[in-house]
């Protein structure tokens, strides 16, 4: 005889590196595969994050240019720039800058942001500039929902680099379905999440 019993959501453990397991159950026997799979999908590309999309630099036309003075080139500065971690509370695309001559090592902290604009990881790496060197660049911050690639705007403007941009704030999401008991019937399903994030939410917000 089939038991209903109304599932429950229980953390395992506490939250460690913006990670941290949940577990879901019981569900009935066969749902945990479904249920996983959809939850996973939701988390990876529902949830509204913000990231930067596009990068004009000053002195240089296109990604596969270089810039006198910095010891990057511009490809490894925008591989760069898409691992800064970005809040914005503003609706409309925002504008984060730069403007340093060298000697210096340029990390996300050194950027110049507007009201409603948060850089979380202020030490990731941007350029290093010898002494005749200088970066100036401007950073556009959307939100958005998702994995959105450089390839969506077909417009080229000299300039202007389009980049991939990641927004969902959970970076890695898997599951496992193991089995679980109902008073006497072992074969109901449990899901077992682990859900790490980018750290502009907390696991258990997502």
């Amino acid at each position: 005889m089939l038991v209903i019993q109304r599932p429950t959501v229980e953390a395992i453990g506490t939250a460690e590196n913006n990670r941290q397991k949940f577990s879901i159950g019981p569900l009935e026997p066969g749902l945990g595969h479904t249920i996983g799979n959809s939850i996973r999908r939701m988390l990876l590309s529902s949830i509204p994050g913000a990231a930067i999309t596009t990068v004009k630099f000053e002195s240089a036309l296109h990604e596969f240019d270089t810039i006198p003075g910095i010891t990057e080139d511009v490809t490894e500065i925008i591989l760069n720039l898409k691992d800064i971690v970005v809040v914005s509370e503003n609706d409309e695309a925002s504008v984060i800058s730069v403007d340093i001559k060298g000697p210096k090592e340029i990390t996300a902290g050194d950027l110049v942001c507007p009201a409603g604009i948060e850089i979380l990881n202020k030490s990731q790496h941007i350029a290093t500039l010898s002494d005749k060197g200088r970066l100036v660049v401007d950073l556009t911050v959307e939100r958005g929902k998702g994995y959105v690639s450089s390839d969506r705007d077909t417009r080229k403007v000299i300039g202007i680099v389009p980049i991939d941009a990641i927004f969902s704030p959970v970076r890695r999401c898997t599951y496992l379905v193991e089995p679980t008991r109902v008073e006497q019937s072992t074969n109901y399903d449990r899901i077992v999440l682990d859900i790490e994030t980018d750290g502009t939410i907390e696991p258990r917000e997502a």
